[in-house]
This record gives structure tokens, C-alpha cells and sequence, in this order.
């Protein structure tokens, strides 16, 4: 099993966003549904990146989401959720190739541990591209938004990336 490795930027990104959170921000509420309904309604594939920010979009319409705050806190809450669905996907792909691998005869490579070498390497690429994209703000208010917004982005297109590798679509 694969375990979450915490990024350290992220850390510092909140606890920067949350030293200076005004009042409003802490009303937010974040809600799935504009992300879960979209998922449940696409009928293929492609359509389902559509789907990636539609939640995050939505808790950043309420009052005080337009705040850097209330926007950190909103893309947080959305990449969460992709991060339990990013997890089940590869924790399903894993069982499967695991059990591909039994049934296999001569096989050079298992291709399980590719995929779990694969994942690593994923995660430490989409860190050092959120960070670049955080520092492109120079430590501006908004490096926070732009580095959770890239994890959320990043994070939602390797689950739906896994989902197809386990739906036989690659």
C-alpha cells in the first residue's frame, strides 16, 4: 500500500493561509455534490475532467470564498476529496495487477510494483510542480491558491488516469 506522503509546502501554504483567515472565511462550507453529480452524469471518459474544480468553484461563490483564505480553504477541501478517490483508485489498480501478476508466466516485470513505482514518482513530480507554481507568486497571498489549485488539478487527473488504467481503457 502506498501511503500518503505529507508535502511540506502544503503545510506551510495553510498555516500561511490560516494565520491571516478573516471571519468569513471560517463561515465556508464546502459541499461534493457540484463535483460527485458531474462524475455520476459523464458518459465517457473525457468528459469527466470537466468535472475537476466544479466544487471548489462552487464554496468559492459563497461569501468570503473569493478571499485568498477562502479560496485556499476551498481548493483544500476539493483536493481532499480527490485524495480518498486518488487512493481507492490506486489501492483497486494495485489488487488487480497483483492478481495479473499471479496469472502470469515469464513476466520480466511486475506490473504491480511499475505501477507502484510509477505512483511514487508521480507524487513527487506534482509537489515539485506545485511548488514551481507557488513560487511563481514569490510569496505573495496568492502562492497558496496556486500551489492547492495545481495539487487539486494534478491529483484529480492522475485518479481519473488510474480509473481508466483499471477500466482496461489504456
Amino acid at each position: 500500500m502506498l501511503v500518503k506522503k505529507e508535502n511540506p509546502m502544503r503545510r506551510t501554504v495553510l498555516f500561511a493561509a490560516l494565520v491571516a483567515a478573516p471571519a468569513a472565511a471560517t463561515d465556508l462550507r464546502f459541499d461534493a455534490a457540484p463535483t460527485e453529480l458531474c462524475l455520476a452524469a459523464v458518459s465517457d471518459d473525457a468528459q469527466a475532467y470537466d468535472c475537476i474544480g466544479r466544487a471548489a468553484t462552487a464554496c468559492m461563490e459563497q461569501p468570503g470564498g473569493e478571499t485568498t483564505v477562502g479560496m485556499g480553504f476551498c481548493l483544500d477541501a476539493e483536493l481532499d476529496l480527490w485524495d480518498g478517490k486518488l487512493n481507492g483508485a490506486y489501492q483497486a489498480l494495485r489488487a488487480d495487477l497483483t492478481a495479473q501478476d499471479a496469472g502470469r508466466t515469464n513476466a520480466a516485470i511486475s506490473l504491480s510494483d511499475s505501477a507502484r513505482d510509477m505512483q511514487r514518482a508521480w507524487i513527487g513530480f506534482r509537489d515539485a510542480r506545485c511548488s514551481f507554481e507557488a513560487a511563481q507568486w514569490q510569496g505573495g497571498t496568492g502562492s497558496s491558491p496556486a500551489f492547492l489549485g495545481c495539487a487539486m488539478q494534478m491529483t484529480a487527473e492522475q485518479t481519473l488516469y488510474l480509473w481508466s488504467v483499471l477500466q482496461g481503457a489504456r
